[in-house]
């Protein structure tokens, strides 16, 4: 059976498989974090990096590992990536680093991450793991920017600082509420958007079968 193609398998981890919008995974430090587009920016990045390195890491590894100790060997690999892509956050991004640092460290434990390793890295050679990585990475650093964006644009009026509108902003916007409501709106869109896409398909393609 051969594997996905490179666009198959980055765009199920932007879209069919995105990690926050979909599988619903890390909404807490999603929620935490994405009161601005900086500091969601800033934790999408460092998952994606530790996401990629360590789905590349297990695909390397899986034939020195004994299947009965695979998952605390997992999550050590993930520790050392966090570990390294924290130590250089915090060198080079000290400002933003300060507000966000608690939950760079805490990516050693989100389901994502161990989940793609177990569920494919482990059992896929080295490219597609790479590309699972990278569409998974992408997917979560794409929820990041979304919520950040549109919370900061409605909490502020502002994006990365730039007032946009001169209104009087709606601060239930970047409370947790505000999180969990603004991530529930882009759900549903990306529900109706798939909606639209298998009505399109049934209408299109149905002599497929």
């Amino acid at each position: 059976m051969s594997s996905p193609s490179a666009k198959v398998l980055i765009m199920r981890g932007l879209f069919d498989e995105n990690p926050v919008f979909r599988l619903a995974l890390s909404l807490c430090p999603a929620v935490a974090v994405t009161t601005s587009l900086k500091n969601g920016l800033l934790l999408g990045v460092a998952v994606f990096c530790v996401q990629v390195l360590s789905s590349v890491s297990a695909s390397v590894l899986k034939p020195f590992i004994n299947p009965r100790i695979r998952l605390p060997l997992f999550v050590l690999i993930v520790a050392l990536w966090v570990s390294a892509v924290d130590m250089i956050l915090a060198a080079y991004f000290p400002a933003i680093y300060a507000q966000v640092g608690l939950y760079v460290k805490l990516i050693v434990a989100f389901a994502i991450i161990l989940s793609r390793m177990e569920l494919f890295a482990s059992k896929n050679p080295i490219w597609p793991s790479t590309l699972d990585g990278i569409g998974m990475g992408l997917g979560f650093l794409l929820a990041m920017i979304l919520t950040g964006s549109l919370r900061e644009l409605v909490g502020s009026g502002s994006i990365l600082g730039i007032t946009i509108i001169p209104t009087k902003p709606l601060l239930l916007a970047v409370l947790p509420a505000g999180g969990f409501f603004t991530i529930g709106l882009i759900m549903a869109l990306f529900n109706w958007i798939d909606l639209m896409r298998g009505k399109k398909l049934s209408s299109g393609g149905g002599a497929h079968g």
